[in-house]
């Protein structure tokens, strides 16, 4: 245990520029935008600012003399429930940093020959790929989501700020709406979600990671979009001329864009079997617990369960490479 404890360490410190200062540059470029943006709208005396509410507009002169309690309450409604809206660009983020973390983790141990070293150690290589899997897993999504629930509280904090400013005072409504304070908690309860959906992703990036000598990216990436347009090709000609074809979309799908995209937060959602009007609430407007529901849904199709075993099974196969490619 304390071995892939250090193990996992060691990835944070060598990868410390992509996963924390990544996600925290762009946590501080949201909160100044959103600050500027208010600060402008404050200070720009040309601007009859205006705020709306479900298509109704109010002047900043006008905002308390015509804004009622309803209204108010709406406004403090989609500002709780915007909760993780608002940290959406960092989960933007993440793809690239886990994708690209697992393409180098094993393939740049063989590149600048540090396997050497490593392996002079008493350090197994299942041990060693475990600690790059669970910190693709674990250890980028959790200090993504939590850099995101810190700005997230910043935005909100802006924004009821800013709402003062035009006269529509909304933070006890908000502090007092049971969703701002679940928000947090709920994108916290999503890691195990993403955990299991991304693996496939994680453990296929892993084994192209042992098995590449050069040009990682194009076997990864490049070798499936260019089978699957082979395949589509043969399918196209099976059923113009033998009325035979073959389910390209499904192939697409379930296995070239599980098996690529699968570490987009948010990526199980449209895999559901519910529709998207599932994850609104009464006002139209996305819901955070709604999310959260649908999300931890998609676990009961049998097609996670598969993309599971098939993710261990790749991550089992990474470790075999990195023993083989060295011995080779």
């Amino acid at each position: 245990m304390k071995t892939m404890n250090w193990l996992i360490r060691r990835e944070y410190w060598e990868h410390k520029g992509s996963m924390f200062w990544a996600p925290a540059v762009v946590a501080l470029v949201m909160v100044a935008v959103v600050a500027l943006t208010l600060a402008y709208g404050f200070l720009s005396p040309a601007m009859d600012a205006k705020v709306i509410v479900n298509g109704h507009e109010f002047t900043r002169a006008a905002a308390v003399a015509t804004m009622g309690q309803e209204q108010r309450v709406m406004m403090a409604n989609a500002v709780a429930n915007g909760y993780i809206a608002a940290a959406a660009p960092l989960f933007g983020v993440l793809p690239f940093v886990v994708f690209f973390y697992c393409l180098s983790a094993l393939y740049d141990d063989r590149r600048d020959r540090s396997i050497l070293f490593w392996k002079s150690l008493p350090i197994s290589d299942r041990d060693t790929v475990l600690s790059k899997a669970l910190t693709a897993l674990v250890l980028a999504p959790v200090l993504t989501f939590v850099i995101g629930i810190v700005t997230a509280f910043v935005i909100v904090l802006l924004t009821m700020f800013g709402a003062g400013f035009f006269g529509i005072h909304i933070v006890g409504l908000v502090l007092g709406n049971p969703a701002f304070w679940l928000a947090p908690l709920q994108m916290l309860g999503l890691l195990p979600v993403y955990l299991l959906w991304a693996l496939p992703t994680v453990g296929y990036l892993l084994m192209v990671s042992a098995w590449a000598r050069s040009k990682v990216f194009l076997w990864a990436v490049g070798v499936p979009l260019l089978a699957l347009a082979l395949l589509r090709w043969v399918s196209f000609m099976t059923s113009s001329f033998m009325d035979v074809g073959i389910d390209v979309k499904w192939i697409g799908e379930n296995i070239v864009l599980r098996g690529l995209a699968s570490v987009v937060p948010g990526f199980w959602l449209p895999f559901g079997t519910s529709s998207g009007r599932a994850l609104l609430n009464a006002d139209n407007h996305v819901d955070a617990g709604n999310v959260f529901v649908q999300s931890w849904l998609s676990l009961a199709q049998p097609t996670v369960w598969i993309g599971v075993v098939a993710g261990a099974l790749m991550i089992y196969g990474a470790i075999r490479l990195r023993r083989w490619r060295d011995e080779g």
